[in-house]
């Protein structure tokens, strides 16, 4: 299995291509996933935790219980003294790798500036409670815990005001269902996050916003996740902040003749065994296509989750080759991935060369995976062309913007007037005495 080659002559045929447009409308177009969002977000509000529980059982466990939602304290420090030295070593460098790289970026308020007699100024505070949700279900993911939880603990968010919602393993027919795998719990100990929750999806979602007998309501949820997922934050818009569009994992990768054809198929099977995952390879010389297909087929064998991969390289991803370098960035902008490997000479000029893309990782000897473990960027990214117009998750995710006025002498007459006749332009009146009432004229 390797990835189907499609030519491109013209950006405008971009749009004919079916995986293409099933990528656009993954973000938005999701026909009945939708209603059965926002019928869930409805039982939610009505109905609290029976709600939450009967969805549970429809979709996860058929065993579970209102007792199962809140994972107890006692569990949470188990976790962490079970775990493995090695693994809690590893766990760490990436939380202080994460945690350095946001404390670098964080925003500080800039000077005040003087304008027309006004000092004006920028204040950053942090949201006052964030819901986390991490994937759970098919696989586990401590690393989602530390890529949401601490840009939001530089931020200025208290731990204590941080709640997570990740589900157990999915009961298989005929088996049983797990507990939250001790990796998340035990990471949420670490970063002092006590108030976990044993549910997900839209349901887990919706309580989160909504609040119930068990869930205390959160400002704020972010993270990555399914569409339902994803729906479920996009319906809540409004009652609670959210991150963006974060559905599945995304890799494109552009390539030129000195790309290393076993590094960048391992890069493209990497992100293809999330579950569902997409992948796309541009590049302007078939030879090259022909060399990383090779590589992908000759990998694929010895991966544990070769099914996941080879329905990911099946369906809904691509090659697509290009006449040259030009149309080569045009199409890596339209699709606007989650993850842009640039496995070409120069990295570094192509990279001023592209406008969109989640995270951006330099050379073939920048693996992807780094980007989901350890390099310090989050692995929370925007998805399905979003990153167009969105960012993924760091500190700015967490942190409000408010303007500061004040006239420490008092406003200016001239201003006062031109601010008057303005707001009498506009049949304002009350504006308009609420600024000359302030006249020393």
């Amino acid at each position: 299995m390797s990835l189907k080659i499609f030519e491109l002559q013209s950006i405008n045929d971009l749009d004919a291509m079916g995986w293409f447009a099933d990528l656009r409308r993954s973000a938005w177009d999701t026909g009945d996933a939708a209603a059965t969002v926002a019928k869930i977000i409805q039982d939610v509000r009505d109905q609290g935790d029976e709600a939450v529980v009967r969805y549970m059982r429809q979709w996860t466990d058929p065993a579970f219980e209102q007792s199962n939602i809140r994972v107890p304290a006692d569990e949470l420090a188990g976790a962490l003294d079970q775990l493995d030295a090695k693994l809690r070593d590893a766990l760490q460098r990436a939380i202080d790798h994460v945690q350095a790289y946001q404390r670098h970026i964080m925003p500080q308020p800039p000077q005040a500036v003087t304008v027309g007699g006004a000092s004006l100024g920028l204040r950053f505070t942090a949201v006052s409670s964030v819901g986390l949700a991490v994937p759970g279900g098919k696989a586990a993911y401590p690393s989602t815990v530390i890529m949401l939880a601490v840009p939001a603990l530089v931020a200025g968010v208290p731990a204590g005001a941080i709640s997570v919602v990740t589900p157990p393993p999915t009961r298989t027919e005929g088996g049983a269902g797990g507990a939250v795998s001790p990796l998340v719990l035990a990471v949420c100990k670490m970063l002092g996050i006590e108030r976990v929750y044993r549910i997900g999806g839209a349901q887990g979602v919706a309580a989160l916003a909504l609040g119930t007998a068990s869930v205390q309501p959160v400002d704020m949820v972010v993270g990555p996740g399914n569409v339902y997922t994803q729906l479920a934050k996009l319906q809540l818009n409004g009652r609670v902040g959210i991150d963006g569009f974060y559905g599945p994992s995304e890799i494109l990768t552009i390539a030129d003749d000195s790309a290393d054809p076993a590094r960048v198929a391992s890069d493209l099977i990497a992100q293809a065994e999330h579950d569902p995952g997409r992948c796309f390879l541009v590049a302007w010389s078939r030879g090259v296509i022909d060399r990383i297909n090779q590589q992908i087929e000759t990998q694929l064998a010895s991966r544990q989750r070769w099914a996941a991969i080879e329905a990911a390289l099946k369906d809904g991803s691509a090659a697509v080759l290009v006449g040259d370098e030009s149309l080569a960035v045009q199409v890596a902008d339209r699709i606007a991935a989650e993850h842009v490997n640039l496995a070409v000479r120069d990295a570094q000029a192509w990279l001023g060369r592209l406008r969109h893309g989640g995270e951006f990782f330099l050379g073939d000897g920048a693996p992807v995976a780094a980007g989901d473990y350890i390099a310090g960027p989050s692995h929370c990214l925007p998805t399905g062309t979003t990153a167009r117009f969105t960012s993924g998750v760091s500190v700015y995710t967490f942190l409000k913007r408010s303007g500061t006025v004040a006239y420490p002498a008092g406003m200016p007459g001239g201003d006062i007037d031109a601010a008057a006749r303005l707001a009498e332009a506009e049949g304002l009146d009350g504006h308009a005495a609420s600024l000359r009432i302030r006249s020393n004229g």
